[in-house]
């Protein structure tokens, strides 16, 4: 935890030095934690509660471990998309810093792309799936990355210039 603490601050002390400061943030960037039912929606599967699950246990508490390193990580806004499993695993920290989540469709992340770069202090937090945490990445000029569907402990962040820094963390 200290390691994710430091790397976390050494990140954000690099952004708030950088010469386009004025134009430019860090963006961390996270799957959304563990479903309670441990597996994927078939793609395109309309949103029911079978397809928008809750966290499991395992997931409110990578929520929980989330909103406890980024607390202090000057996050200004979080974005998430539809879903309950994005939302759920945004509110510890929302709550924590008394941000409003804004939801943005997980189809249109060129809308989510615009409202990133409208932000030009303090850093923001995206909770995406495992099939839009790279584009978003690559979309934002970070570097290529792959996450598999069982991957829940990775958290990118990716600042300006696209320098992109990844790190694994367990509840």
């Amino acid at each position: 935890m200290k390691l994710v603490l430091s790397v976390i601050c050494v990140a954000m002390v690099a952004v708030w030095i950088a010469p386009s400061v004025a134009a430019a943030q860090m963006v961390i960037v996270v799957r959304h934690a563990e479903r309670a039912d441990g597996g994927a929606a078939a793609p395109g599967a309309a949103m029911t509660a079978a397809t928008d699950p809750e966290l499991s246990a395992a997931g409110k508490a990578r929520a929980q471990a989330l909103a406890a390193m980024l607390k202090d990580a000057g996050v200004t806004a979080i974005y998430t998309t539809e879903y309950r499993r994005t939302k759920d695993t945004a509110a510890p920290l929302a709550d924590a810093l008394k941000i409003t989540s804004e939801v943005v469709s997980a189809r249109d992340q060129a809308a989510l792309i615009t409202k990133i770069r409208a932000h030009t202090t303090g850093a923001v937090l995206v909770v995406g799936h495992s099939n839009t945490v790279p584009a978003i990445i690559k979309a934002l000029g970070g570097a290529e990355v792959t996450m598999g569907d069982s991957e829940y402990d990775s958290l990118f962040f990716v600042a300006p210039g696209g320098a992109t820094t990844r790190i694994r963390f367990k509840p």
